[in-house]
């Protein structure tokens, strides 16, 4: 009975998808390469031409800093220029090299207010000759989101929508709905263990809070490498396949 109603919701699944699609140009996806990731999204991975958001998992830097790196990340997947748009000169263009995305493809757009940001995000949108757009604001209204997604349909191009806030109060508007393809948290977590004393590869919980025909899901990943990549961490993937052989042998 368990099997039987999970091939009804995968069907609905699928049935939503096409209908949200319909009439849609299938521009692909750019897939995270992590097989317990992808599987959780439609189509395989990230869809191109659409607009997707992403927050830390608190107010503080840390977070804010793992949620912009994860951007980045996926962004240096891609080929082309990225614009970045942001009110305060306070991004860290070696981090987002270390992520993948090296400084010569991103073209900063820093603007004195957040209707601003807004504005030169749609623009970059509009465009059409860029590989994607990052807009760092703090509020998204279901509006304004709208008339985004709509923009990066009719042009292909990628947008990322950064929320920041200062303030704990401000970070509640993270619930309202939007019309954002996917809506991510990114939070940072104790780094990999090494087997001598240094620094780990940095960890992060990644939260899929909405997906758009798909499920909500969460995951402790290795952060970005020099590629952009994520990875799931040795341990956890034994664990894994640990768990995975004994129910195996369970079933047999």
């Amino acid at each position: 009975m368990a099997h039987a109603n999970e091939r009804v919701l995968d069907d609905l699944r699928a049935r939503i998808a096409r209908i949200e699609l319909a009439g849609r140009s299938d521009r692909g996806v750019v897939p995270f390469g992590v097989r317990e990731v992808d599987t959780r999204l439609p189509q395989g991975g990230l869809a191109r031409g659409a607009l997707h958001e992403v927050a830390g998992g608190g107010v503080g830097a840390v977070h804010g800093a793992a949620a912009a790196l994860f951007a980045a990340g996926v962004f240096a997947r891609m080929p082309g220029s990225v614009l970045w748009c942001l009110r305060a000169r306070d991004l860290f263009a070696p981090a987002l090299a270390g992520a993948g995305l090296h400084p010569d493809r991103v073209i900063y757009a820093e603007a004195g207010d957040e209707p601003t940001v807004l504005l030169c995000l749609e623009e970059g949108l509009r465009h059409g000759g860029l590989s994607g757009v990052v807009g760092e604001i703090s509020r998204l209204s279901m509006t304004t989101s709208r008339r985004l997604q709509l923009a990066a349909e009719a042009s292909g191009v990628t947008a990322f929508a950064i929320r920041r806030w200062r303030n704990a109060a401000a970070a509640a508007d993270f619930g309202q709905p939007t019309a954002a393809a996917t809506r991510w948290r990114i939070t940072a977590a104790p780094s990999s263990p090494l087997p001598v004393p240094g620094i780990g590869r940095p960890r992060w919980l990644v939260e899929l809070i909405r997906c758009r025909a798909g499920e909500s899901a969460e995951w402790e990943l290795e952060a970005c490498d020099e590629q952009g990549r994520l990875a799931l961490p040795a341990d956890l993937a034994d664990r894994s396949a640990a768990s995975a052989d004994g129910r195996r042998r369970a079933s047999a």
